[in-house]
Parts: structure tokens; C-alpha cells; sequence
């Protein structure tokens, strides 16, 4: 089937609205920022109280959970009927969470602030991309990247805020980053205004007739190759995110405030690549990036468990930015797979991401306890490979000249 049979709301159209880019993507770093909170401060919490590794992985599998099954069933139920004041609401739920997590007293608490603070994610993040390729103006790769590196930007801010406002002046402190959520609230009311007002202007049918250039069984097979490379990506992802500064505590003796400062160059170096990638893609095209990113970053990954202290700085850096440019292409190819579901798509793909990193870190706690957390790098070092698999995607785009 050609591809001209794709609607024209998978096509360019229109002029980019920067302000509207700008504001998701802004709310995308608050967002990401007090969810970079969590891991940052797993170390006091672990102190406090008395966790164990696989305790603290509970943490994040709580709220990656929360934050990965609502979104596809969001998605799919907003591509239907759009709600914009979703936006606002869910943002909502991450504010209590945040609050929660500031006073709570049992481990029980911990993991329902997660889970809140997830549930506020799983409702933003699928109308969030739809308002981002909305205002595209058919720059898909580049909005959606710009979008993305807001979310890379606030995590990696997020353990420099931490270290500075709550590391070593307690739990109480985790209460100020409540009024970076209230922020976010209010951006995203006028951009749920925008969103309505554009809604207004729209023929309702138009994205219902959308065809995809392929068959359902092909289309079908290429998101499983998209969810597979997803899974060795964020796997991966997480090892450094969620058990990296343990790793260097652990491996080279630094103090925490230190591992901190290693922890956001590699978080730094992520925000860097998620930004290259969508441009890169829209001009080359997105199976390309997927390749070099995903692919391209395994010798760096089995060089890693066995460097010094500054070869595992450099290391790191590399990776992050070589590995993060794939999503945001990821993300627009699946959504030219299937055009007309673009909430669901985001949903399914943001879902996947949180959903594999929560399990991801959960397992690798455990293997921590168990086998020491130098080996669950060394075991993870492996993943990238799988980005062999780009091969089997086909090839349903032109670069972009």
C-alpha cells in the first residue's frame, strides 16, 4: 500500500507553534525533575528506613507502574474524545504525591507517594505528545525530541535540586519541589486552552480515516521490534538511572553528594542526545537513528564495568548520549505505523519505557542483594545488542532534505 494513503494529519501542515513546544516541553522538565526526586533520594531513604535493594526497587516499580498501564488506555481513549483538562488534573495527582512523600513514616506511604506521583505522569504524557505533534507543523522528529529533552533536562536537574534542598536536611524538604508541580499546573491550563481551542477548529472524523502504508501484520510485527528495542534500551537505562550512584559509592568510594554530581553529567549527556536525535531523524530518517543509537552504543557498554573512575565518567557521558537519541524517533516511527493513533501510541511507547525501567530496577535490585551491584552492570552491558534487531523494521519513510 503506498503511503500516500496516510491522512493528512500524519502529513506537514501548518506553522510550528514554538510557544505551545516550548510550554509542554517546559512542563515535561517539572514533570521529570520531581519523578528524577525519587531515585536521587534513595539513599537517604534507604538510610531512614532501613531498606533493602529490592526494597528501593519496589519503589521505582510502584510508581513505573502506575506511571506505564493507564497511559496506552489514556491514549486510546483520548484519540477518541480528546480531553485537554486532563493535562492540568493529572498534574494534580503528582502534587499529592510529592506532598505524601514528604511526611510519610512507613514504607507502605513511600510506595503510595510513588504510586501517586506515577499516576500524575501516566495522564500527561500521552495528551502531552498529541499537543507536541499538533504543534509540529509537521516537524514531527524535532517537536518530539524537543518535548522529550524537556523530560531529560528535568531529570537531570533533578539530583542537583535534590542534593541541594534535600540530601542531608531531611524528608520534610522533599515538600518544596510541590511548588515546581503548582507551576506545571498552571502552564499546562493554558495549554489545555490552546488544545481546546485547536480542537475546536478540527474536523472530528479526519484522524478516524487515517491508513497506515502497511499491512496489520507487518505493522504489528514492526511495533514488537520497536517494543523490543524499547526493552533493551530502558533497561539499560535504568541500571545507570536508578543504581548508578550506588554503583560508584560502592565501586570507587565517593560520597554521595559526589556520585550525585556523576550522576547528573550522564543525565546531562541523555537531555543532549534526546534533543539531536529528532532532527537528525527527520532529515535522515528514524531507522537510521535507531540503528546508530541503540546498536552503536553496545562497545561502549561492555567497556564500562571494567574502566577507572574517569573512564567510567567518559564512559557514561558517551553512552547517555549515543542511546538517548533513539526514543524520540522510536516514538514518530511507531506513530507513522499507525496514523489516527497518536495518543496510543505515545501511551503504549511512554508506558513501555516506564513499565520496563520499573521492572528492570526491581530485578536488578534484587541481583544486587544477591550478587553485588558491579555485577548487575556487567550483566547489563550486553543489552544494546539487541539493537541488531532495527533489520527486521521496514522502511516507510523518505529523509527529509
Amino acid at each position: 500500500m503506498n503511503t500516500s494513503t496516510i491522512s493528512a494529519s500524519s502529513r506537514p501542515h501548518g506553522d510550528t507553534v514554538i510557544s505551545i513546544l516550548g510550554a509542554v516541553a517546559l512542563v515535561h522538565l517539572l514533570n521529570d525533575l520531581t519523578q528524577a526526586m525519587l531515585p536521587s533520594i534513595y539513599p537517604m531513604l534507604k538510610a531512614q528506613f532501613g531498606l533493602t535493594f529490592a526494597q528501593v526497587g519496589l519503589i521505582t516499580l510502584t510508581f513505573q507502574c502506575t506511571a506505564s498501564l493507564l497511559q496506552p488506555w489514556i491514549g486510546l481513549y483520548t484519540d477518541r474524545r480528546p480531553m485537554p483538562w486532563l493535562l492540568p488534573m493529572g498534574m494534580v495527582s503528582t502534587l499529592i504525591g510529592v506532598l505524601m512523600m514528604s511526611v510519610a513514616a512507613s514504607f507502605p506511604a513511600l510506595l503510595l507517594a510513588a504510586a501517586l506521583i506515577g499516576v500524575g505522569s501516566s495522564t500527561f504524557h500521552p495528551e502531552a505528545s498529541r499537543v507536541a505533534r499538533i504543534a509540529s507543523g509537521g516537524r514531527f522528529g524535532f517537536a518530539q525530541s524537543l518535548f522529550q529533552v524537556g523530560g531529560n533536562v528535568g531529570s537531570a536537574l533533578g539530583p542537583l535540586l535534590a542534593a541541594a534542598i534535600i540530601i542531608g536536611r531531611g524528608q520534610g524538604n522533599i515538600a518544596w519541589f510541590a511548588l515546581l508541580v503548582a507551576a506545571a499546573i498552571l502552564v499546562l491550563v493554558r495549554v489545555s486552552r490552546w488544545h481546546s481551542a485547536h480542537l475546536a477548529g478540527l474536523p472530528r472524523k479526519a484522524a478516524a480515516h487515517a491508513v497506515s502504508p502497511l499491512s496489520k501484520g507487518r505493522v504489528y510485527g514492526a511495533l514488537a521490534v520497536l517494543a523490543l528495542l524499547v526493552f533493551s534500551k530502558y533497561i539499560y537505562m535504568s541500571s545507570l538511572s536508578s543504581y548508578y550512584t550506588f554503583y560508584l559509592i560502592d565501586k570507587f568510594g565517593l560520597s554521595v553528594s559526589s556520585a550525585q554530581m556523576y550522576l547528573f553529567l550522564f543525565l546531562a549527556a541523555v537531555a543532549a542526545g534526546t534533543f539531536m536525535g529528532g532532527p537528525i531523524g527527520d532529515r535522515i530518517g528514524r531507522k537510521r537513528v535507531i540503528w546508530i543509537s541503540i546498536l552503536g552504543a553496545a562497545p561502549f557498554t561492555l567497556m564500562l564495568p571494567y574502566v577507572s573512575l574517569f573512564w567510567t565518567a567518559v564512559l557514561s557521558v558517551v553512552i547517555g548520549f549515543v542511546i538517548s537519541s533513539a526514543f524520540s524517533a522510536i516514538v514518530v516511527f511507531a506513530q507513522e505505523l499507525m496514523p489516527g493513533k497518536v495518543g496510543m501510541i505515545a501511551g503504549i511507547f511512554f508506558g513501555l519505557m516506564f513499565g520496563v525501567s520499573g521492572i528492570g530496577a526491581a530485578a536488578m535490585g534484587h541481583i544486587a542483594d544477591v550478587a553485588g551491584i558491579a555485577y548487575v552492570y556487567k550483566l547489563c552491558s550486553f543489552l544494546p545488542l539487541l539493537g541488531i534487531l532495527t533489520v527486521l523494521l521496514p522502511h516507510i519513510e523518505q529523509p527529509h532534505r
